[in-house]
């Protein structure tokens, strides 16, 4: 027996070797080649440890910033000022402090770059697509709600499902659209003008966040899916459950430990469950869809051409490595969450700020009624109302859904004057870019909607640093859908509603995939 385990004991001695020289020379010399050409340029950042990077610093400042926080800002100004990096992202805001707008860290065994730098923003927008993608143990994580889609993928499978999905949002596409959007928003105002008790000076408290994520959801539905928002009111409720799910803890630092796994595996079965089920339900829609299309000879929706690419295109089966099955629920997952959720989030902001500058109010609901005579808004009507566009634009300026531009590098890539290894996860922090009083102005942190009278290109010293749609090739594809839903929902309310915050609403952006309000968004109503 004692020369067994001594032979056991050897064997478990050699295997543990074995691992540390293989974490030394493959993950440890390869992360630390990185930050070496990275200083060489000057490129500097916190000191990593040798096995968690600055994963525990990032965590000791997130429950430092935690500990400080103060109640929310009430008042208009402050709340608008209000720097909500600070406090969702807080290891990137102190780390900027001590080391510039571009400085690396690591989490685990990934290297990363924060990289705010105006220089290398711009050049975001002109790499090729092929050396820049989506940072793969991010999309990883999020792939039980987004599946191998449009919005996952990288290199020439990302390359393919664009060239399916952009014609659907070309303008003269959305043009099709803008009547769907006035149906839904008109079905949405009749609801709250039924909350509103009779009587001169009647108001209603109404918490909108869920009801424009409905608006929202059935705009997609209608205008994708060939349904509405009912028919996938299912699949909407398990989507947001599982984005929520998705979101509990930080999966931005890229590392979960191993008691971290064991105490998760319960939310891991929920998620898996969740996902399953989504998927049959979506499996569902799009089975119908195919029994009705073969009825009539209507114009095409999304997830036609979705399905005839996946069952007719030889392209997909070649270059995405899926049955036509999954390629079709995966697309429509994402389409399904990516189409309403930051649109919906972006009207919510619209509101609060507009509740919070009833000036903007007047100045839209003046625009509205000059230009749109009988009430109603349509494509024409839209490139009259300038208001409206300001607001939206300032909107997603100071209230951007999307936190993240994020990329991996799949090859050595030049940004600026710096030269990026293969391998790093580039981080470029939109709310921060969007307060830069270097870029946009002394106001930059001020509710100033006339800043874009003329334009993006007008409105700051480096308009590629305005970046509420992400940047370069993966430039969202639902950008012109998003910008005139917001137009059209936005002007409706106005020209129905006045408005301003409830004195319950308590300002607390939280941070769930995407920027939203933690608590909702309560506001005051009265008709017009």
């Amino acid at each position: 027996m004692g020369g067994l385990g001594s032979v056991l004991f050897a064997a478990v001695a050699v295997a543990v070797v074995a691992v540390v020289v293989h974490f030394y020379y493959g993950v440890w010399r390869r992360t630390a080649e990185i930050r070496r050409k990275l200083r060489a340029q000057g490129v500097t950042g916190p000191p990593p440890s040798l096995l968690y990077g600055n994963l525990q610093e990032m965590q000791e400042i997130q429950l430092e910033a935690a500990a400080a926080m103060v109640s929310p800002p009430h008042h208009a100004s402050v709340i608008v000022a209000h720097d909500y990096t600070s406090t969702l992202f807080p290891y990137f805001v102190k780390w900027r402090k001590q080391y510039g707008p571009l400085y690396t860290y690591s989490t685990g065994t990934r290297q990363h770059l924060y990289a705010n730098h105006v220089d290398l923003v711009k050049d975001l927008s002109l790499t090729n697509y092929l050396h820049l993608g989506k940072p793969s143990y991010v999309t990883k994580k999020l792939a039980p709600i987004l599946g191998h889609s449009i919005v996952r993928a990288n290199g020439p499978v990302w390359a393919l499902q664009r060239k399916i999905i952009a014609p659907e949002f070309f303008m003269d596409q959305v043009r099709v659209m803008a009547t769907l959007m006035t149906e839904a928003a008109a079905a949405m105002l009749q609801k709250w003008e039924g909350r509103i008790g009779e009587g001169e000076g009647a108001t209603a408290e109404i918490d909108v966040d869920e009801d424009l994520r409905e608006f929202s959801a059935d705009v997609i539905s209608r205008a994708c899916f060939g349904s509405s928002y009912e028919k996938g009111k299912r699949i909407f409720s398990k989507l947001r459950v599982l984005q929520k799910l998705l979101s509990e803890g930080n999966f931005l630092f890229g590392y979960v430990s191993l008691s971290d796994r064991l105490f998760q595996q319960s939310k891991h079965r929920r998620i898996k469950k969740l996902e399953k089920e989504i998927e049959s339900l979506i499996w569902e829609t799009v089975q119908q869809r195919q029994k009705e299309c073969s009825k009539t000879s209507s114009d095409k929706d999304l997830l036609q051409l979705i399905m005839e690419a996946a069952m007719n295109d030889p392209t997909v089966a070649a270059n995405c490595n899926e049955s036509p099955k999954k390629f079709i629920v995966d697309n429509c997952k994402s389409i399904y969450f990516a189409g309403h959720e930051s649109t919906a989030v972006a009207a919510t902001w619209s509101l609060m700020l507009l509740a919070l500058h009833p000036e903007w109010q007047d100045r839209i609901r003046s625009e509205f009624g000059q230009a749109c005579l009988d009430g109603r808004v349509n494509m024409t009507t839209i490139s009259q109302l300038k208001s409206v566009s300001m607001v939206v634009q300032e909107t997603l300026r100071l209230y951007p859904p999307a936190a993240f531009v994020a990329r991996e590098t799949f090859s050595e890539t030049r940004l600026g004057n710096v030269v990026i290894p293969k391998g790093i996860y580039l981080w470029t922090l939109i709310p921060t870019l969007h307060r830069e009083v270097e870029i946009w102005g002394e106001n930059a942190n001020e509710f100033k909607p006339e800043r874009f009278v003329n334009g993006i290109a007008k409105a700051c010293k480096f308009p590629q640093a305005y970046l509420p749609f992400g940047a370069g090739p993966r430039l969202c594809l639902g950008k012109n859908f998003a910008l005139v839903q917001l137009k059209i929902v936005i002007s409706l309310i106005v020209s129905k509603f006045r408005f301003s915050l409830s004195p319950e609403y308590r300002h607390s952006p939280s941070y769930r995939m995407i920027v939203e309000p933690a608590n909702g968004m309560k506001i005051i109503f009265k008709r017009v």
